[in-house]
């Protein structure tokens, strides 16, 4: 039987570090969050999400390729709320804008390499990550990756049902979303958080 007293949280967690889902950790329900492990209140999570970003020495937003290219409508709004909410939490964006290996052309200053993210962790000294329009599946890999080997805190803001292996994982963030955790950021940032 698993454990139910798994939490997802900082690393090096090792090598292989299990699955989080292998762990027992559940996606939540809509209207719900998952913080480091543990199912919580989405708006619990977007005040956890604002502070950890404004407490973060060096926080970068990796914006994926479901939000850097215009391929359907509404996604130049994301991309542009996506880059407020960066700004006002005075954030960095490094973007991942398709997963071709890239090892070792890739210059981690400028761009995440999702085979091998924790070179651009490393390489950037980043201590908050979040990601944001990278498909499900490449971003699970990066975020159990990047937990295995670095102590990068991880934030998924996911489209759909969110993912086990983000320390903070939102799950249906729409634009009405992104523009509501800017406000809480700059809610937070001026109550000195």
């Amino acid at each position: 039987m698993l454990s139910k007293e798994y939490h997802v949280v900082r690393g090096p967690e090792g090598y292989l570090p299990p699955a989080a889902a292998s762990m027992g950790v559940v996606l939540p329900d809509k209207g719900s969050a998952l913080v480091e492990g543990c199912v919580v209140q989405t708006d619990a999570a977007m005040e956890l999400i604002a502070d950890k970003i404004l407490s973060a020495k060096n926080p970068v937003f990796f914006p994926g390729p479901l939000v850097l290219w215009a391929w359907k409508d509404g996604i130049a709004e994301k991309a542009k709320a996506i880059k407020e909410m960066a700004e006002a939490a005075e954030a960095k964006l490094i973007p991942m804008p398709d997963y071709r290996p890239k090892y070792p052309m890739i210059n981690p200053a400028i761009e995440i390499n999702p085979n091998h993210p924790n070179l651009t962790i490393w390489h950037n000294k980043i201590d908050v990550c979040v990601f944001i329009g990278v498909h499900c599946h490449y971003a699970n890999v990066a975020l159990k990756m990047i937990r295995g080997g670095t102590e990068c805190y991880t934030i998924a803001l996911c489209a759909e049902a969110g993912h086990e292996d983000a320390m903070i994982s939102l799950r249906d963030v729409r634009l009405e979303d992104l523009q509501k955790m800017t406000q809480i950021i700059k809610r937070r940032k001026g109550e000195g958080k």
